[in-house]
């Protein structure tokens, strides 16, 4: 089959296009999919660039699990496709269903995981022209969207989905994004390089949602209400900050982690989808041949919604 190999961390250079990959086959349990498009996520950089480890990029622990990656890998976690396969003990019925993958899976090879995997990072994703997944994990939808759409929505709509089982937000983005944001529904928006407590106040909020990290952390928790409630699942701006463990126990703060799905999260984002109480939001679109192209735009920073690679 087709499809782009991560040969090793590194630079766009371990990008590799190749059309002699092996084909998966179905394990118990498990079916294939044809990928008809597939989402650019940070997660993808990360993981190529050695991001995710605390030691250098080349260690062991540069993987959302903290083990070391077995390459040649295939990264991409949004995945769009068709059921084409079933193993054993799946429904032979659900081949030609249309699906979208979820991307925390907490089964492979017919056994429950101890720990959740993420799809390209400890198990193959969707940039290929076929992805093998636990046919739990391939959720049927049904919609009238686009490939692309639907592809757009799995690992960033199921990360708000999943914060969101949790908490209710307040947002700050770039000034350069602000208007379209306020047209999706944002009450108010703060750009980056504002003050949050001279904008804010002090302890006027109830929740941060965080995906950003960085310099001006300690200001989230500045603005957040006693009781109130810290959720994250990035550090685009650096992860390393600066924490006051007063405020944390002196305000009666809460943290969240949000990485591993809540087991209800990704079928409620799918009833979403269906009942189209949310909508796309794609910016881009681009090849799986051009996925260097892709993903150097996606650095820019400049986009407002997903960029998305056709990969049929």
């Amino acid at each position: 089959m087709y499809g782009v190999a991560l040969t090793g961390h590194g630079g766009p250079e371990m990008l590799q296009w190749r059309d002699d990959l092996a084909t998966p086959s179905p394990m118990k349990g498990d079916v294939i999919i044809e990928v008809n498009a597939a989402g650019v996520n940070y997660t993808d950089l990360n993981t190529r660039i050695g991001w995710y480890s605390k030691g250098d990029a080349a260690s062991e622990d540069a993987s959302w699990s903290g083990t070391a990656l077995s390459f040649p890998l295939i990264q991409g976690a949004d995945v769009c496709g068709t059921i084409v396969a079933v193993g054993e003990g799946v429904n032979p019925e659900r081949i030609g269903e249309r699906v979208l993958i979820e991307p925390c899976p907490r089964e492979a090879n017919g056994e429950a995981l101890e720990l959740p995997w993420y799809c390209g990072s400890e198990c193959d994703g969707g940039f290929s022209q076929y992805t093998r997944v636990a046919a739990r994990h391939a959720i049927s939808i049904n919609s009238d969207l686009t490939d692309v759409e639907l592809a757009s929505f799995p690992c960033s709509y199921s990360t708000a989905e999943n914060m969101l089982t949790r908490a209710r937000v307040i947002a700050v983005t770039s000034a350069s994004k602000a208007p379209l944001l306020s047209e999706l529904g944002a009450e108010k928006t703060l750009t980056r390089n504002d003050d949050y407590l001279a904008k804010l106040g002090a302890n006027s909020v109830d929740v941060v949602i965080d995906l950003v990290a960085g310099p001006k952390w300690p200001a989230l928790l500045d603005i957040l209400r006693p009781f109130g409630r810290y959720a994250v699942a990035g550090a685009i701006a650096g992860p390393i900050v600066d924490l006051d463990v007063r405020t944390l126990y002196l305000k009666d703060l809460s943290f969240f982690g949000c990485t591993i799905l809540e087991p209800e999260v990704f079928d409620n984002l799918v009833k979403r989808i269906e009942s189209k109480q949310i909508k796309p939001l794609v910016a881009e679109t681009f090849t799986l041949a051009d996925i260097e192209q892709a993903q150097a735009s996606f650095s820019e920073k400049g986009h407002v919604g997903k960029i998305v690679l056709t990969v049929r």
